[in-house]
């Protein structure tokens, strides 16, 4: 029996799961990812529990059913950590693989998928095979968790330079972007929240090509007309703002339809930061891996069992999951 990825689900402004509703037709094997909840293992044909364990040869099977995203990423170092293979690049150097990607024309025959993992992700993607799956098919993941840069530190061989938050990448890839005359498209979170953040971008990089944006609040007929919208605009970088692991599913769902785009990034709560209706914890907080904390500090009741449940996995898994000794290449 196939069922749908997920079904429509009442969403709530925030920088997780809850940046969007939206619902997809595609049909696929396996349980639905709503019916997974946070942190709990899947189970097994005998109806055990089970852990799913990402291995290198996990990676090598995507990397192999992916040869656009393989050639186009050739150069980038890798490195694994807490089983994800995650880039060796610090800020500045992945906002210019962006850039390099679609300037001064675009290199490859579809977008380029990029996203981002931090210890809640690599938590989920032990337990939920689908998320597992759905990150492996990227074409590059940046480490948005300064745990993840720590453990890199005393596990490998060619260590992650640091940490590459989003929430800062997108700024030094709009200023490069307005300088080389680049466009974006920013979909995701709900209508006020888009708003205010393309109106903050505006203002920020007035010469910035921003050639159309959208709350994520779309399914159905209406979702798939606004893809083909956003694929006739032809932004260089679309950045999807819905949250794990549904902007995940976003991308793999429409990206046949978005042959027009250059860079598709997967953003969270981006979006909440750039409205300015969400504060960054201090940066002495980022520096130390605790942003975390911060936003369990604003957000309690929502967050507390989330981390509660996904920071001891993660924790374990970075420190003793598949790990590589040196950073290789695809």
């Amino acid at each position: 029996m196939k069922e749908r990825i997920f079904d429509p689900i009442s969403t709530s402004r925030d920088a997780g799961a809850r940046n969007g509703r939206v619902g997809f037709g595609r049909t696929v094997s396996a349980v639905r990812i709503c019916d997974i909840p946070r942190g709990a293992p899947t189970r097994s044909s005998t109806g055990s529990a089970s852990v799913h364990q990402p291995s290198e040869k996990d990676n090598g099977r995507e990397r192999r059913s992916n040869p656009i995203g393989r050639e186009a990423t050739a150069g980038v170092p890798r490195v694994t950590v807490g089983g994800l293979r995650l880039a060796v690049l610090d800020l500045e150097q992945t906002a210019d693989f962006m850039i390099g990607q679609v300037w001064p024309k675009r290199r490859a025959r579809r977008p380029l998928y990029l996203t981002s993992a931090n210890g809640e992700v690599v938590a989920r993607c032990s337990t939920e095979p689908m998320t597992d799956r759905l990150f492996r098919a990227a074409d590059l993941i940046n480490a948005d968790g300064q745990p993840l840069v720590t453990v890199s530190r005393f596990k490998s061989a060619r260590p992650l330079p640091e940490r590459v938050a989003t929430t800062d990448l997108f700024h030094v890839v709009a200023r490069k972007a307005e300088a080389a005359g680049l466009s974006f498209y920013m979909f995701g979170a709900d209508e006020a929240e888009n708003a205010a953040a393309v109106a903050n971008v505006r203002r920020m990089y007035p010469k910035l090509k921003i050639v159309g944006h959208s709350h994520g609040y779309l399914r159905g007929e209406a979702l798939r007309a606004r893809v083909d919208e956003i694929n006739a605009l032809a932004p260089d970088y679309l950045w999807v703002a819905l949250g794990v692991p549904y902007e995940q599913a976003f991308v793999e769902e429409f990206t046949p339809r978005l042959s027009n785009v250059g860079v598709i990034k997967t953003s969270g709560g981006l979006f909440n930061f750039l409205s300015g209706s969400r504060p960054r914890a201090p940066q002495w907080m980022q520096n130390v891996g605790l942003e975390w904390a911060w936003r369990v500090w604003l957000e309690p009741r929502r967050l507390f069992w989330r981390y509660l449940t996904t920071n001891p996995r993660a924790l374990y898994l970075l420190f003793n999951g598949n790990q590589s000794t040196a950073a290789r290449r695809d």
